[in-house]
């Protein structure tokens, strides 16, 4: 993002802050999309995170006059965004969330030619996600999808920069060799 765009989401959250509705239209515009695919990929429902995606806009509406321009505007989307999720998983009854986590666990006992089969690097790299821990999950989300620094992410999900690294260092560790085993071996450092 340019520093320009920074500097107008800026502002236009200066502007929701006294209240205006076209400025909240454009600011809700440009960052929906993302909000939704990280509450998405944070609480695997559709409606869950459509519904979030309402409650964090509301919360900016709200808060706009409180954001003090410590981060980008998009981070701290995101913070909101995340604070949303993780409580709307946790009001999720115990024998839901064990059901999503035993569905949500990839099957690795592929053998090499089923593998193989597997064209679509793209789909398999989505499923090779889901296989990771939600903590390390959320690091690669946040790192290659979003392109956040290490220092906005430990912003975003509230641990110390090392954390960020040591979390970032063996979700890739642990991608790559579910990459490996699901037969994609290259294009991954």
């Amino acid at each position: 993002m340019s520093a320009s765009q920074a500097a107008t989401d800026e502002s236009l959250i200066a502007r929701i802050a006294l209240g205006d509705r076209l400025a909240m239209q454009v600011l809700y515009g440009r960052h929906h999309v993302r909000v939704f695919r990280f509450a998405l990929r944070l609480v695997r429902n559709e409606q869950v995170a459509e519904d979030l995606i309402s409650e964090v806009f509301l919360d900016v509406w709200r808060q706009a006059g409180k954001f003090e321009g410590r981060s980008a505007v998009s981070t701290w989307l995101l913070a909101i965004t995340r604070f949303k999720a993780l409580s709307a998983l946790r009001k999720r009854k115990d024998a839901e969330l064990d059901d999503e986590a035993a569905a949500a666990i990839e099957d690795t006992s592929d053998d090499p030619e089923v593998a193989v089969t597997k064209k679509d690097t793209g789909e398999a790299l989505r499923n090779c996600l889901t296989a990771l821990s939600p903590d390390h999950r959320e690091i690669i989300d946040l790192v290659y999808y979003h392109e956040k620094s290490v220092e906005e992410v430990a912003e975003i999900v509230g641990i110390p920069e090392n954390t960020v690294k040591t979390r970032l260092f063996y979700a890739r560790k642990k991608l790559a060799e579910l990459l490996k085993a699901a037969g994609v071996e290259r294009g991954w450092p």
